[in-house]
């Protein structure tokens, strides 16, 4: 699924996109250098009109621009891995862009029933899938996008029960 395509179910968002996600450990191309950076340095770039950031946050003040509420959840193990500390770091630029960003650490999600991939889910019309493999690379397909009634109905509770129990950013600390 092209890049275009998720920019698309995002723009036809009417009311909200949920974002979850679940694993303690990404190694997509776009942040490898960023990442490398942190890593090295400890500094993490939170300028949202860099050239790493400007594309997201011009994106998300659109959506959010239309009145759409878009919220990220992220289930974490405790302690945190390296790069759970790198995403915290930046989810500054993206509470300023306008998303809304809790934290949900794993041992108080243990009831919960959750799918089994990271997911957007856009109104009550789509989930996308996020596919990795174990390292957290992309894996492929990268996305699936699926429309049944149910299956939306089922990951939207899921995305709640998340939400519900989770830390907002700016009270999770790492």
């Amino acid at each position: 699924m092209p890049q275009n395509d998720f920019i698309d179910l995002l723009a036809r968002a009417r009311h909200s996109a949920m974002h979850l996600e679940m694993r303690d450990v990404y190694d997509v191309g776009d942040e490898t250098a960023d990442y490398e950076h942190w890593r090295r340095t400890g500094e993490r770039d939170t300028d949202p009109e860099s050239a790493y950031w400007a594309p997201w946050v011009r994106l998300i003040g659109a959506t959010t621009g239309r009145g759409v509420t878009v919220r990220r959840a992220r289930v974490v193990s405790e302690p945190v891995s390296d790069y759970i500390r790198y995403e915290h770091a930046g989810a500054s630029v993206n509470v300023a862009a306008g998303e809304l960003v809790r934290w949900l650490p794993r041992g108080r999600a243990s009831d919960l029933l959750l799918p089994g991939n990271d997911l957007w889910v856009f109104d009550e019309s789509a989930v996308l899938f996020n596919h990795f493999d174990g390292e957290g690379n992309w894996a492929t397909p990268k996305w699936e996008v699926r429309r049944e009634t149910g299956l939306i109905a089922r990951v939207r509770a899921a995305f709640e029960a998340v939400w519900e129990r989770a830390v907002p950013h700016e009270r999770y600390e790492v």
